[in-house]
């Protein structure tokens, strides 16, 4: 192995402290993922983009 997997970036990494955030990302990767949460809020914006608007209301109409 030429290049290291993993690499520290500033500071220094003892060989115990790399196997233990190596274990912890392989762990993680290899959970299987929880079901998507439900949607929460709305599901668009509730504000229009006004230059996207037609150019003419009606007076009496509430959109």
């Amino acid at each position: 192995m030429s290049t290291p997997d993993i690499r520290v970036e500033k500071g220094h990494a003892e060989p115990e402290e790399v196997a233990a955030i190596t274990a912890i990302l392989l762990a993680r990767a290899a959970a299987a993922p929880s079901s998507t949460p439900a949607r929460r809020g709305r599901p668009r914006a509730g504000w229009r983009r006004l230059e996207r608007e037609g150019g003419f209301r009606a007076p009496h109409s509430w959109h």
